[in-house]
This record gives structure tokens, sequence and C-alpha cells, in this order.
């Protein structure tokens, strides 16, 4: 099936490759034409496991390529998705100016072609969008001389870092149509990924699009629970490790997505929980317990700097921070919303110095402070001579380090981690103050 995927970003670029390696014919469309030329050249613009060697076989065989015409690539294709970006607005609400813009150029590159039978032609809204953008997309075609054209709504579900694997083994595929035509398309389309009897599921596009959002709120809101129990604990000495198997076995509740941090980031949680309250502005609902969410997440990106001033003292100057993980989660180099960027702007605003390590996201941080903070390549070189460590973001390589070259690097053998992937006792028995999340220390 001849397939064209405008926007190469995160969703973009996943979902053209993978459709690509099942054997149809992708066209991958930005008007970045720095990006363009980047992925021509062999290069990726974001880091994810495994597709760098997807995006070479399949360009290498003739089924992925790469270009800023719009034009030819939508007008040879039968299945044109929106995979552009609907950032956050100053308001909180999804910015939809990429979705509109798009949508119009579509139409100018479609309305000259004749019309076909239901399912010959169809726009697909891969894009989070909010509710009733699948119905605007219509509208637009059609005031722009192609009401001929059908539209889809087709929400992703992909994990940063997993984003490979989530495409060609989902959970299920989602898909919003008003005609049984279009969905038996895009059901022939996702046959390949299904084969394990995984759940094709066919709805209005209004559900759809709430069902993307409904799904991130669910998860965004277990991990903002588990925080808050996580502090409790904290507070009245318990151990939230306990705490979480003893929850989590409970098949009703189950253990994803229940482990405490300092917080959630990236590019869906934070904006969509925003864009779910911007619907509920709109329609005059009060959303408490969204907010509750978003509060809570936003709270909790403070608690490693808390525990760091509860042991220093809240003048940090002439202390140097040795931080360990600047990605939003690890297997990505994704820092939007990361709570690391929290940490250092609140240690450098205390006078401390901050020196960092990360597998993949340093580019990307040193875009942002540039010589403010210092950068290095190993992890151990981040120690020397910092007065403790403060883990961020839980990268495999951080968990079995040596605890007795770490102990000599450090000025003094204190440990802030913000994901618990270290056992207390342990950490006590190689002499290190350590300090986590939820396991009975203030």
């Amino acid at each position: 099936m001849k397939v064209a995927v405008i926007g190469t970003g995160y969703v973009g670029l996943v979902t053209g490759t993978c459709l690509a390696e099942s054997g149809n014919d992708l066209a991958c469309v930005d008007n970045n034409a720095a990006k363009i030329d980047m992925l021509n050249g062999g290069g990726l613009p974001i880091y994810e496991p495994g597709l760098q060697e997807l995006v070479a076989r399949n360009r290498k065989e003739g089924r992925l390529t790469f270009t800023t015409d719009l034009t030819a690539a939508v007008q040879s294709a039968r299945l044109i998705f929106i995979a552009v970006g609907t950032p956050q607005s100053d308001q909180g609400d999804a910015d939809l100016g990429a979705v509109w813009a798009v949508t119009k150029a579509i139409a100018a590159a479609l309305k000259s072609l004749p019309p076909g039978p239901a399912g010959s032609r169809v726009v697909v809204t891969k894009s989070t969008v909010p509710v009733g953008t699948n119905a605007a997309v219509a509208k637009i075609l059609a005031e722009h001389g192609c009401p001929h054209v059908d539209v889809a709504s087709n929400p992703e579900f992909l994990k940063e870092g997993a984003a490979i694997e989530d495409f060609m083994k989902p959970d299920r595929v989602v898909v919003g149509v008003r005609q049984p035509e279009v969905g038996e398309v895009l059901r022939e389309l996702y046959a390949p990924f299904l084969r394990t009897e995984r759940p094709f599921l066919t709805m209005t596009p209004e559900s759809a699009e709430m069902t993307k959002y409904a799904a991130n709120a669910m998860l965004a809101t277990k991990i903002s629970f588990i925080n808050e129990m996580a502090n409790l604990c904290d507070r009245v000495g318990a151990d939230i490790n306990d705490v979480r198997r003893g929850i989590g076995h409970d098949q009703r509740i189950g253990f994803q997505f229940l482990f405490p941090g300092p917080g959630y980031g990236g590019s869906c949680f934070p904006k969509d929980i925003r864009a779910i309250l911007g619907m509920g502005r709109r329609v005059q609902l009060p959303l408490d317990l969204m907010q509750a969410v978003d509060d809570v997440n936003e709270s909790q990106k403070q608690v490693l700097a808390q525990k760091i001033i509860a042991h220093f003292g809240p003048d940090l100057a002439g202390k140097t921070f040795a931080v360990w993980g600047l990605a939003f989660k690890p297997r990505t180099d994704d820092i939007r919303e990361a709570p690391a960027l929290v940490l250092i702007d609140r240690l450098l605003a205390a006078g401390a110095a901050v020196r960092t390590h990360d597998p993949e996201a340093m580019a990307n941080v040193k875009a942002i402070y540039g010589d403010k903070i210092s950068y290095s390549d190993r992890p151990y070189g981040a120690l020397e001579g910092a007065d403790a460590l403060v883990i961020v973001t839980e990268w495999p390589e951080f968990r079995n380090p040596d605890f007795e070259v770490m102990k000599r690097l450090l000025k003094s053998p204190v440990i802030f981690d913000g994901r618990n992937i270290y056992d207390q006792k342990a950490m006590e028995s190689h002499g290190f103050e350590y300090y986590a999340i939820g396991r009975g220390q203030r």
C-alpha cells in the first residue's frame, strides 16, 4: 500500500519506518529541509533503540523515502497520516496550528484529483489531538475542495525507548471512522501486526480521540498516586517498595506504572493532561482529579531538591553535585518536561555546581545550559570531587556500579536515589548515606 506520513518527529518516523518494514511503500514528509537531509544522509533526529537499523534497511530496499515534496507524496498515496507536533499552547491546550496547516496543504494537493469510492484515499490523524479534531479536519478538506477525501483517527500508544516493539506488537489498534469501508482499509494496513489476535478496535473518531487522552490520563494518575503514597511513606516511616508489592499483586491494580520517582515527564503525559484540562474548560466542566494529578506531579519534581537541602542546608554555594540521568526516562534522548531539568535549575539557583552524565541526552541538555554545568562521557567522571550523587533516570548501566570506586571519587559518600534502584541496607553497608523516595526518610 502507498502511504505518506507528514511529520518526521518521534511518532511520524517510527510509524513510517514500521509500516515500511511490513512491506508498504512509504514517503515520509517534513518541511524541515535540514531534517530531511539528515535522514537521507543516514542520520536520525531522535534516539530510539532499533530505529537506526530499520530506517537503513528500508531505505536500502526502496520502501522508505524522505522528502520535502508534500504534493508529490500525497498525490500518490492511498493513506495520508498526519503526524505533526501538537505542543502545549500558552493556555495549556494542544496547539493544532501545524495540523491545520498540513490539512490545507493536503487539500491543495488533492483537490484536482478525481474522487473515488469510500476508502480510496484517507487522511488519518496520528497526532494526539483533542476531541473534535477529526471533524474539523474533514470540514477543512471539504471547504478547500476535497469533500470526497475520508478522514480517520488512529491514535498512537508508543512508549519512548520501546516504540518499535510497541508498534510491531501492539496491545491493540484503535481507529475512529465514520464509514465501515475506511475501517477495513486500516484493518488491512495493520493486519501484519495483529497476527497474535490482538484486537483491532473500531469506534467513532470522537471516541478514538478521547481514548488516547483517557489512556495517558490513567497512567499519569497511577504515577502521581504512587508518588503521593511514597511521600506519605517518608513521613510515617513506611517503605514504598513494600507497599507497592502489597498493592500491585491485587489484580485490579497491577504493578505497571507503580514505581515512585521524581515525577513524570516527556512529550505525552504532561501535555496531554493539560490538554484534557483545556477540554474541560471549554465545556465548563472542572476536572478536579486531572488537576490534582498535574499538581502532584509538578510538586514531585521538587522532592529530590528538598531532600538535598534537608541534608546540606539551603545554601549550596561551594557544593558540587553529580547528576546521573537527564532524559525523562531510559532508552531515549528526550528531555521534554524532564525532572532532571527542574533539579538542575534548583541546584544552580542555590549556588551549587552541577556535573552531569546521561548515555544519550547530554547534547540536548547542553543546548539549554551550555557551560553553566559540566558534562562527562562516563558515569564515574561526573563523580570526581562531587559532594553527592543524584540519580534521576534509571538507565540500566547505573544499576550495578562499583560502589568502592564511587566512594573514592565522591568528596562525601552521599547518594540521593530518585528511582530507588539500590537496596538501602546494602548502601548503608557500603558506607553511604542513602536517600531514596518513599523509604521512610524525610
